[in-house]
């Protein structure tokens, strides 16, 4: 039996979410290969919690964990934190500096594209489309006009580096866009202001299962909202369809440019792109690399429309982490 430890929590906005997704993970854990410990990582505290909500301090130098006398190392980890320290590369270092494999991606790929600038960046010479984007750092002069004309209304303010669409904004005027903007430096101090790309949301989930690099059912997203926002994400506003309601041929387009952008990145583990169809082409928003693993969330129901069971994808992504090794 290999010990794996399921790390969840994290020091953003996202933490709740997390530790829904790292309790996903551990009850769908195939219980005859692994013991699973649930591992909360927070600024004030990382902690092993068993099932009686005990909680047993985490030994940073080696990442193991003593209970009653008994010192525990780990095999593996199951990367459930979204946003920082799990997300944003921070994690990935410490662990492979410690030599204990992960689930998800190294930590250049997870630096890069939580990053969204720099990600856009980095694909762009591959041909991938994006919308039209403008880069603010605080403490910048804003220009609205200058703005304005370069992405257009309505445009979307966004921080550069976070996600479950906190600090978003849809601006429609020029008048609501300084609001925007302090809004999202309240959880970044860089920007990111796009072009509103009018056209089908989809999300596409790209994994490796048993070796090969798997385009999973796409979703269409059909948000009540402005956009695909908190609300839409987590609190029922919005539509999700798998498979999307799009034709075979673009089903095979969005499907080769989300398997290029994996490839062009060289990423393991799991990922979720989001994409607007736009005049038949898509458009990348944005790559996930620790997608929600709640039952409600994208990933686990794309999985399912393709036969794949909760326990086997969480197993799959563990045996692919250990074989790394």
């Amino acid at each position: 039996m290999k010990n794996i430890a399921i790390i969840m929590g994290g020091y953003s906005s996202e933490y709740q979410i997390s530790l829904k997704s790292g309790n996903v993970v551990y009850q769908f854990l195939d219980k005859t290969k692994y013991n699973g410990y649930r591992v909360h990582i927070f600024k004030e505290k990382w902690v092993y919690v068993d099932d009686e909500n005990i909680e047993f301090p985490i030994d940073r130098n080696d990442f193991s964990v003593t209970v009653n006398g008994t010192k525990i190392t780990f095999d593996g980890v199951f990367n459930a934190i979204h946003g920082t320290p799990g997300e944003d590369g921070l994690m990935q270092a410490y662990l492979e500096l410690l030599g204990i494999p992960q689930s998800s991606c190294d930590y250049y790929q997870a630096a890069l594209t939580f990053n969204k600038r720099d990600l856009l960046s980095v694909l762009k010479p591959y041909g991938i489309k994006t919308a039209t984007s403008y880069y603010l750092n605080q403490g910048d002069k804003i220009d609205e006009d200058e703005i304005i004309n370069k992405v257009g209304l309505p445009c979307f303010v966004k921080p550069n580096k976070s996600g479950s669409s906190f600090g978003i904004s849809k601006v429609k005027t020029k008048d609501e866009l300084d609001y925007a903007i302090v809004n999202a430096y309240k959880e970044d101090n860089e920007i990111i202001i796009e072009s509103f790309l009018d056209g089908t949301e989809v999300s596409v989930g790209v994994i490796n299962y048993q070796g090969e690099i798997t385009v999973l059912p796409i979703t269409e997203i059909v948000s009540e909202n402005d956009f695909f926002d908190y609300e839409a994400k987590y609190l029922g506003k919005s539509q999700e369809i798998t498979p999307a309601r799009i034709s075979d041929e673009m089903t095979a387009k969005v499907s080769a440019v989300a398997k290029r952008v994996y490839e062009v990145l060289k990423m393991t583990g799991f990922s979720r792109s989001e994409y607007i169809i736009v005049n038949g082409e898509p458009h990348l928003l944005e790559v996930n690399t620790i997608p929600g693993l709640t039952t409600e969330s994208l990933i686990p129901q794309q999985a399912k429309a393709a036969g794949i069971s909760l326990t086997d994808l969480f197993s799959n992504a563990i045996e692919l982490a250990l074989s790394k090794k």
